[in-house]
C-alpha cells in the first residue's frame, strides 16, 4: 500500500514532525511511503530520516519565498489556523496539485489547516486520514466552526488521547467519521537504559511560555539547595531562552542548572539522567516525557490537559503534581531525588510501562485504522456512528451553534479595530 504524509515542515524541530517520522518509517517495514513537506528552509531535516521514506518539499523558501503567489493570502488554508500567515495562494496551488496528481492510496494530514486541504480537495478514490496533535479545545471558535464543515468529508480523525477523542466525539458532529486516540510512538531505544545512579535531572523541548521552564528552574533551586551535587539540563531552543538564562543566573544556579541547546535525536542525552521533568501549563500529549520513560527515567511532571495523566501512573512511573505548583513540583523532585531506592525502581516501571507507545504496539493500531479505512471506502461504507446519535447530535449542535456566535462576535470586533486604527 502506498501511504502519503502531509506535513507543514519537514525540516523543522517539534514533535508533530518527530511522531511523524517514527509512524512513517514503522510503516516502511510493509508499505511504499514518502513524506510530502509544504513548506522547506534548510537542504537537510533536522531529525534523521529512513533511506526508505521518501522526502519531497512543495515550496521551497530558499528558492520561492519572493514568489508574487506566496505574497497573496491562502483562500483554502483556513484563516483562524495558527499557522495561517506562513501559508499562501503559492500553497494552495502546491498542495492541490499533490492532492490531485497523487497515486497514495491513503494521504495523512498532520494538522488542521492540511486536514482542510485533504477534506475538500483529496480524489474520491483516496483514504483520507486527519491527525490532530493539539485539542479540539486548543482551537478557537472560529477554527474549530471551519472544522466542522470540512471533517465531515474525513474517513478518519486521529487525536493522541482518548480524552481529546471523546472531546470530539461529543462536540463536533462528524457523521459516519471515524475518531480514535492514536498515540505517539517513540523508536525502540539503541542505548542501554539509564540506570538511576546519574545526579541528573533532564528536560527537553521548545524554550516557549508554556512549557514554563522558569517554574522548572524555580522547583529545581531547593533541589541544588540541598543536594548541591544534582545538575539540571534543559534541551531545546526558542524565544525564552535569554529570560531563562536570567532567571538561573538570579537564582544562583549558573553551576547547577545547564540551557543545552537543541539535541536532536535526544535519546543519548536521556539515559545520562536519572529523572525526567516536565513543567508545561499544557500538553496534548507529553512526547519528550514517553522518551525519557523509553529510556528508563521516571519523569516528574504538571498533570496537565492532556496527555501527562494518559502517559505516566503517579507513584509508580512517575509523579504528577498540579500544574503552576512550584512547591509541589519541587517536592515531587526532592522524593526522587533523595530516595535512590524508589527512584530505580520507578526507572525500571517507566521502561517496561512506555513500551505500549513503542513502534511495534502503535503501528499495529494504525494499519488496522488503515486497513478498515481502507475497506470501508472500497466498498463504499462509512464509519459506524454507534449508539446515542441523536443525542450526540443534539449535544454537537449546542456546541457548534456556541462557537459560531463566538466567531461572529469575534470577527465583527476584529473589523471594528481594524476600521479604527
Amino acid at each position: 500500500m502506498r501511504i502519503s504524509f502531509l506535513l507543514h515542515n519537514a525540516y523543522g524541530i517539534g514533535g508533530t514532525i518527530a511522531t511523524t517520522f517514527n509512524l512513517a518509517q514503522a510503516l516502511a517495514d510493509r508499505h511504499e511511503v514518502e513524506i510530502v513537506s509544504v513548506l522547506r528552509h534548510r537542504e537537510r531535516p533536522d531529525f534523521a530520516l529512513d533511506p526508505r521514506v521518501s522526502l519531497r518539499p512543495l515550496v521551497d523558501l530558499r528558492h520561492e519565498k519572493e514568489h508574487p503567489l506566496h505574497r497573496e493570502p491562502a483562500r483554502v488554508f483556513p484563516a483562524a489556523e495558527i499557522r495561517y500567515g506562513q501559508y499562501s495562494e503559492l500553497t494552495d496551488l502546491r498542495i492541490g496539485d499533490y492532492l490531485a496528481q497523487t497515486d497514495a492510496e491513503v494521504v495523512i494530514g498532520t494538522r488542521p489547516g492540511l486536514n482542510v486541504h485533504l477534506a475538500r480537495q483529496a480524489p474520491e478514490h483516496v483514504v483520507r486520514i486527519g491527525q490532530e496533535h493539539l485539542t479540539l479545545d486548543s482551537h478557537s471558535p472560529r477554527l474549530r466552526t471551519a472544522l466542522r464543515r470540512a471533517y465531515r468529508r474525513l474517513d478518519v480523525l486521529t487525536t493522541v488521547t482518548e480524552a481529546d477523542a471523546v472531546s470530539y466525539r461529543r462536540k463536533m458532529h462528524l457523521p459516519g467519521v471515524r475518531v480514535q486516540a492514536l498515540p505517539n510512538s517513540v523508536p525502540d531505544p539503541l542505548l542501554p537504559a539509564a540506570d538511576g545512579t546519574a545526579k541528573l535531572i533532564v528536560a527537553a523541548g521548545r524554550l516557549v511560555p508554556v512549557k514554563r521552564y522558569d517554574l522548572l528552574v524555580e522547583a529545581f533551586a531547593p533541589v541544588a539547595a540541598a543536594h548541591p551535587d544534582w545538575r539540571l539540563r534543559i534541551y531545546g531552543k526558542g524565544g525564552e531562552q535569554a529570560r531563562l538564562r536570567q532567571l538561573i543566573e538570579d537564582l544562583g544556579l549558573s553551576d547547577h542548572a545547564f540551557l543545552m541547546g537543541a539535541a536532536a535525536p535526544m535519546e543519548a542525552e536521556w539515559v545520562k539522567g536519572s529523572i525526567g521533568a516536565n513543567a508545561a501549563n499544557f500538553e496534548a500529549f507529553g512526547m519528550t516525557i514517553v522518551e525519557a520513560m523509553r529510556c528508563g527515567l521516571p519523569v516528574v511532571s504538571t498533570d496537565c490537559p492532556y496527555g501527562p495523566g494518559e502517559i505516566i501512573e503517579d507513584g509508580t512511573d512517575g509523579r504528577l503534581v498540579p500544574v503552576g505548583d512550584r512547591e509541589a513540583l519541587s517536592a515531587a523532585l526532592l522524593e526522587l531525588v533523595q530516595d535512590d531506592e524508589r527512584r530505580r525502581q520507578m526507572g525500571r516501571r517507566a521502561l517496561e510501562n512506555a513500551r505500549r507507545f513503542g513502534p511495534v504496539p502503535v503501528v499495529a493500531q494504525a494499519e488496522e485504522l488503515i486497513d478498515e479505512a481502507v475497506a470501508a471506502r472500497g466498498s463504499g461504507r462509512r464509519a459506524a456512528a454507534g449508539g446515542g446519535r441523536m443525542r450526540r447530535a443534539l449535544v454537537s449542535e449546542g456546541f457548534a451553534a456556541r462557537d459560531a456566535a463566538y466567531a461572529v462576535a469575534s470577527g465583527a470586533l476584529h473589523t471594528v479595530r481594524r476600521r479604527n486604527r
